[in-house]
């Protein structure tokens, strides 16, 4: 291992440079009021000799660290890596730099992580795609930063900043295109119920959809994990039914693959016996044949304007709305009959 090298200081491009520390400040923080000539001379310093202004201490200095952390809850799930996308890129835009903490789903992680990020002095915290508990509030409560949450929300604290979609109306929108079809046994590959942001919500669009035309039937609900195996079992089991239903609505497009893959080994076309439709609109519904019919969520967009609602509230600008439903829509291809909007 090479040793070290020694850290260049502001002290020493001062002193190489000819000029004050004060100069040298005032060209690394942009300030106009240098000569031009003395600004170059400063700059190529920086650059000859490699110097990196300390962000720790000019932190202190500013009482901003221009960090932003974000907690997610499986950065291997497409949806969130696109979300992530999204903040970055806005970020970036905006000058700050992100610490992105993954929870793997376990709640004590999860807090654990919010408490370190508000430890390590982040400007702001987004906080993505989980259910938002009672632990949850009282650290967001305590906190001396803003936090929004994306792609969920606080169904007890109403007054919480979110950016999602509606999920209930989604689900029901894509039940609806099965109902439409003519289909009258509708099977559902549902999330845990006990998922208050997408399990139960997508559930309950789907079961309203069906109960407006009398067609509710408990038989026809599976629940999966959102994982394609889970899907591809839970569709295998409603498919053996004899009688079973002719049309599922998966939750995800994860398991919406599982799905149709579970039709073709049972020796079913898709759309021809049964039709599927997914939710998400991730890259694998567009790598499946046939192509999957699904809700496309508008994920890049939810990160991005997530991040800006933080960026005004960090930086204390007017804020016109902190509650935001964005419009998704619906891709309807080759696993469904239907192929527009009714």
């Amino acid at each position: 291992m090479g040793k070290k090298k020694e850290t260049i200081t502001i002290y020493d491009v001062a002193r190489e440079a000819g000029v004050s520390m004060a100069t040298v400040s005032r060209v690394v923080n942009g300030n106009p009021n240098v000569k031009p000539q003395t600004r170059k001379k400063v700059l190529e310093t920086i650059q000859r000799m490699g110097y990196r202004p300390n962000a720790v201490a000019r932190g202190l200095a500013s009482k901003k660290t221009t960090t932003v952390g974000v907690v997610i809850p499986d950065i291997s799930y497409s949806f969130f890596a696109e979300l992530t996308r999204g903040i970055e890129d806005i970020a970036n835009m905006y000058h700050y730099n992100i610490i992105l903490c993954n929870s793997d789903l376990q709640k004590m992680k999860e807090l654990q992580l919010i408490e370190t990020l508000l430890e390590k002095q982040v400007d702001g915290l987004l906080y993505l795609g989980g259910e938002v508990t009672e632990e949850h509030r009282h650290i967001f409560s305590g906190a001396s930063v803003p936090v929004v949450l994306a792609a969920t929300r606080d169904e007890v604290d109403r007054s919480r900043p979110f950016v999602t979609i509606d999920q209930v109306q989604a689900a029901k929108d894509a039940t609806q295109v099965l109902i439409e079809e003519g289909h009258r046994r509708i099977g559902l590959i549902g999330g845990p119920l006990t998922d208050p942001i997408l399990g139960y919500p997508r559930y309950q669009g789907y079961k309203e959809a069906l109960e407006e035309h009398g067609l509710f039937e408990e038989q026809w609900v599976r629940i999966g994990n959102y994982r394609y195996p889970s899907g591809l079992q839970a569709a295998t089991e409603l498919l053996s039914i004899e009688e079973g239903p002719t049309a599922i609505f998966a939750v995800n497009d994860e398991m919406a693959v599982g799905a149709i893959h579970a039709a073709q080994d049972l020796g079913k076309q898709v759309p021809g016996d049964v039709s599927v439709i997914g939710f998400d609109n991730i890259p694998l519904a567009a790598q499946v044949r046939p192509l999957l019919s699904t809700v496309s969520v508008p994920m890049y967009d939810i990160g991005a304007v997530a991040m800006r609602l933080l960026t005004k509230y960090m930086n204390d600008e007017p804020i016109e709305e902190n509650q935001v439903l964005l419009p998704y829509r619906l891709e309807l291809a080759d696993s469904t009959i239907a192929k527009e909007v009714k």
